[in-house]
């Protein structure tokens, strides 16, 4: 069973940036759209970011102008550069992607596990 791992987060100061990485960690056929969710601490999941596989995209408006989300086809793997970060980013950021395990296959959404984005002085 593929998972997608994520890495990049942590503790920065408010005007802080990270750089946010995602990739599936075992061989898969083909990734449609990929993308970026977060959850606040007593809030629901929402999204952050999304691109299609012909580098369209789409942002919240509370990031849009700082955030960036872009991928990389060969390498499967979908970033998210964050600039400008806010106390109100502070959330576990999650990674999404459609995924096609073999040329048959129909596809299915898969999730990371999480990775922790504190902004804070």
């Amino acid at each position: 069973q593929v998972q997608l791992v994520e890495s990049g987060g942590g503790l920065v100061q408010p005007g802080g940036s990270l750089r946010l990485s995602c990739a599936p960690s075992g061989s898969i056929f083909s990734i449609n759209a990929m993308g970026w969710y977060r959850q606040a601490p007593g809030k629901q999941r929402e999204l952050v970011a999304t691109i299609t596989s012909g580098s369209s995209t789409n942002y919240a408006d509370s990031v849009k102008g700082r955030f960036t989300i872009s991928r990389n086809n060969a390498k499967n793997t979908v970033y998210l550069q964050m600039n400008n970060l806010k106390p109100e980013d502070t959330a576990v950021y999650y990674c999404h992607a459609f995924i096609r395990m073999y040329s048959n296959d129909y596809g299915a959404d898969y999730w990371g596990q999480g990775t922790q984005v504190t902004v804070s002085s």
